[in-house]
């Protein structure tokens, strides 16, 4: 009987081990290679080409086990993985769904239900579960929430004079009316009738809301005087 060859990805020593002895008891399963940094991982895995890899997501830094299923998924696409992680994040998970991977289980879970999931990964039994359904469309519905008001924000600022933009620039940096008005050598009524302007245009009733909605996108940060 052909065993499912599984390689174990962690930066936890003794998980990897933990998890090592009890799949090598399983009859059908065999543990044909471990890593414990996500290159480390890619190399094995490039190297023995298991049938699944157990690919922990935060090793060496934030995203390498992300990374590692990306660059794993590219040259041999075949190869399931299974990501192992300590909490449900769902950005996390969603990124490691779009880079290739088929599962996801808990550390905390029993081996009982990973073992279950080798085997059902291995022979294309798993239907994407009600939970990983759920997270992949909220992060998918906060992207396109975030995506949609980008757009806005754009098509508001494209209406923007060069003046707006940078009085707006300006005030978002803490400056009084007076300041402003002083550099750009105008009086603070001139000030306070380009703002009224800008306040209607993005339909916000001061500016630290506008300041507010800009700041996920850094446009305050772009060269504005080149437009």
């Amino acid at each position: 009987m052909d065993k499912i060859r599984v390689v174990i990805v962690d930066d936890m020593i003794d998980l990897v081990e933990y998890f090592k002895s009890i799949l090598n008891n399983e009859p059908d399963i065999e543990v044909v290679g471990t890593a414990l940094s996500g290159k480390e991982g890619v190399d094995v895995t490039l190297s023995v080409k298991p049938d699944i890899v157990l690919m922990d997501l935060q090793m060496e830094y934030e995203c390498a086990g992300i990374e590692a299923i990306e660059k794993i998924k590219r040259q041999e696409p075949d190869i399931k993985i299974i990501v192992l992680t300590v909490n449900e994040d769902n950005e996390m998970l969603f990124k490691a769904f779009a880079a290739g991977g088929n599962e996801y289980i808990l550390k905390t879970d029993s081996i009982v239900k990973l073992i279950e999931s080798i085997h059902l990964v291995y022979h294309n039994q798993l239907s994407l579960s009600p939970q990983i359904s759920q997270k992949i469309l909220r992060e998918f519905s906060r992207l396109r929430t975030a995506q949609d008001s980008l757009l806005y924000t754009m098509n508001v600022i494209s209406k923007l004079t060069m003046s707006e933009l940078e009085v707006l620039r300006a005030l978002s940096t803490g400056k009084s009316y007076k300041q402003v008005a002083e550099e750009r050598c105008v009086e603070t009524s001139t000030i306070r009738s380009q703002v009224n302007r800008i306040l209607k245009k993005f339909d916000e009733k001061n500016i630290k809301s506008i300041v507010k909605k800009l700041e996920p996108f850094n446009l305050l940060d772009l060269d504005i005087t080149k437009r």
